[in-house]
């Protein structure tokens, strides 16, 4: 699945969306109410003004008192009272916006807490080849700013609609108070202001799916930047990511303003149709004046109300048009949740059973593309116990094989299997369980270095853990760091040497001590020294285990009970290290005696250099 290659394609079926978004929504829906029936009479509260405009023009500017229910309220009264009966209703106004607000705010960051929580639970468990196809930055813009985009906004942006629908029809209301013939000038005014709003939403949709994508890209170069810092700064590399973030902003920048082009000609239009309902509205009013069918009062309150309905108006405009993106990003969400990973569990899957015959390959073939093969026909019986060590050139498909066994691809065709069970029927957790990994640069999480050992084993005692300290040498550094195991790691656990990384990593699978141990050039990155501390380490983890060894140097696996030679992704030869040098034009012989030529050419330089 690209990420980048969304269409977001239900982003205008508004109730399948809703229905969607419902189960985040329903947990918080009496408060969500509460906001909803707050955000009424503040709206409706946008008319007090325009309604009391009539009574102090007609009554106190005009001096006549009210006669009200055999009641008289003087013009003098009413002049002292309407003006702080305004001043009341705008501090209560005020006081139902702040709650509103902050249920507001408190409903949608707990929506948004609760889909960005489903998405990411999505995104650990997608397979391996999800994260072959996209960048870290379109997946951060997927899986981050959509959720943001899509469910924060929307209790927002509906709150804004009915509080500006309420306020709306308050206006109204006085509008048709003063005068119902007038008001059916307005509200025909007000409609077809309206219009423009239904015809950019397809360039909304477009432009908000381009800007993911950019988005997505200007932020793995950001990753690639950071990460790749020394190669930055070792290769003169600045201009070069400078002038690319420069692109993606212009790209960024082309998208908003062609959509900017587009829409921006909806605020002249509205203005124009307003100042054309305003003009037909100041004629006909006079008319109604002179007439004796309207007083001045009623013209002075009506005239006020279609004025300040101008602002819901637009905000309601603004909403609708900001909440057809919110519905593009959900709708992108949703693509998301209906995302099935390549690699799941079958429908009654099994527990993974004792090692006590071993793992076998039988007639596998492999692809990453289609039709572009990686392995071909591979057939291997690795016995229980057993180290079985894959050599062969770079891209010829060792660490394939390696991926295979713990599921991080599927197999095109063939069979794998772990004690004659298919590993396709065995449970991918259970699976995972069993298998314990060493690559050739691991991974270390934020944390301390007591966390990231305890990643193989969150049960293990303090037993097992000082065990595993102890089996991968690392005693002498712990003891040296400034909080011992408990030193905090950077990022990515830089501040070690690549061989402590190393060990970290191979006490993470030594407190595993899972009967299936894959080590994927666990040494190859290592200068002499570390990768003989580390390959005593790597001793002990192996201990009783079956051992699947892909390494480059041969003096690491000579060793092993058998060695498979492997070649464009065929196996070309297969014995000990003794059958294999014994070949004569072998494969595995030419790579060994290769190698310990460059090795001794080396030496030789060095010495000379000295």
């Amino acid at each position: 699945m690209k990420l980048q290659a969304t269409t977001a394609q239900n982003s205008y079926r508004y109730i399948w969306l809703l229905k969607r978004i419902f189960p985040y929504i329903k947990p918080v829906m009496f408060r969500i109410i509460l906001g909803f029936l707050i955000a009424a009479p503040i709206g409706l509260l946008d008319g007090v003004t325009a309604f009391a405009l009539k009574p102090y023009m007609d009554y106190v500017i005009g001096k006549h008192d009210l006669l009200f229910g055999g009641f008289t309220i003087s013009y003098q009264m009413m002049a002292f009272a309407i003006p702080y009966l305004i001043v009341l209703f705008a501090a209560g106004q005020g006081i139902l916006n702040y709650f509103n607000e902050y249920l507001t705010s408190w409903t949608s960051q707990k929506i948004t807490i609760a889909v960005k929580e489903d998405l990411f639970k999505r995104l650990v468990y997608m397979d391996s080849s999800f994260y072959d196809e996209n960048t870290s930055g379109i997946v951060i813009a997927r899986f981050i700013s959509d959720p943001d985009l899509a469910s924060r906004g929307i209790i927002d942006k509906i709150k804004d609609i009915i509080t500006s629908v309420c306020g709306a029809l308050g206006l109204i209301a006085v509008m048709l108070y003063s005068s119902w013939r007038l008001a059916l000038i307005g509200v025909l005014v007000l409609g077809v202001a309206f219009l423009p709003v239904a015809l950019i939403r397809n360039w909304i949709k477009k432009t908000s799916n381009k800007n993911i994508v950019i988005g997505g890209k200007i932020t793995t170069n950001l990753n690639e930047t950071y990460n790749g810092n020394k190669i930055v700064s070792s290769y003169n590399l600045q201009d070069r990511q400078l002038g690319i973030f420069k692109e993606e902003l212009k790209q960024s920048f082309d998208v908003n303003i062609a959509l900017v082009k587009r829409a921006g000609w909806m605020t002249p239009i509205m203005y124009t149709i307003a100042s054309v309902g305003i003009a037909i509205v100041l004629a006909y009013g006079t008319n109604l004046i002179y007439t004796g069918k309207m007083t001045a009062g009623g013209f002075a309150s009506f005239v006020t109300s279609l004025l300040l309905l101008y602002k819901p108006t637009k905000t309601l405009g603004r909403a609708l048009q900001q909440l057809q993106d919110l519905f593009v990003a959900m709708g992108r969400v949703f693509e998301l949740f209906d995302y099935k990973p390549e690699i799941s569990n079958c429908e009654n899957p099994v527990k993974m059973p004792p090692v006590n015959n071993g793992i076998k390959f039988e007639h596998v073939d492999f692809e990453y593309v289609k039709d572009v093969p990686v392995l071909n026909d591979i057939n291997l019986d690795i016995k229980k116990g057993e180290t079985l060590a894959i050599v062969g050139n770079s891209g010829g498909g060792k660490s394939t094989i390696a991926n295979l066994i713990p599921r991080f691809y599927d197999i095109k065709s063939g069979s794998l299997k772990i004690d004659d069970i298919d590993i396709r029927t065995i449970d991918i957790t259970d699976l995972r369980n069993n298998i314990a990994m060493v690559f050739q640069d691991n991974f270390l999480f934020s944390g301390t270095i007591r966390e990231n050992i305890m990643l193989g084993n969150k049960n293990a005692t303090e037993e097992e853990l000082q065990t595993a300290i102890h089996s991968a040498h690392l005693d002498e550094m712990i003891a040296e760091l400034p909080n011992g195991i408990d030193t905090t790691l950077t990022e990515r656990g830089v501040t070690l040497s690549g061989g402590q990384r190393q060990r970290v990593a191979i006490a993470r699978a030594i407190i595993k001590n899972a009967p299936i141990v894959i080590l994927d050039e666990a040494t190859s990155a290592l200068d002499n020294e570390s990768e003989a501390i580390v390959q005593l380490a790597l001793d002990n983890l192996i201990k009783d285990k079956t051992v699947i060894l892909i390494a480059h140097r041969f003096t690491t696996i000579k060793n092993a009970n058998r060695i498979a030679v492997i070649n464009e992704g065929k196996i070309v030869e297969l014995g000990t290290h003794e059958e294999l040098m014994n070949i004569p034009e072998g494969e595995y012989k030419h790579l060994y005696e290769m190698q310990f030529r460059e090795s001794n050419e080396n030496n030789t330089e060095e010495g000379k250099n000295e």
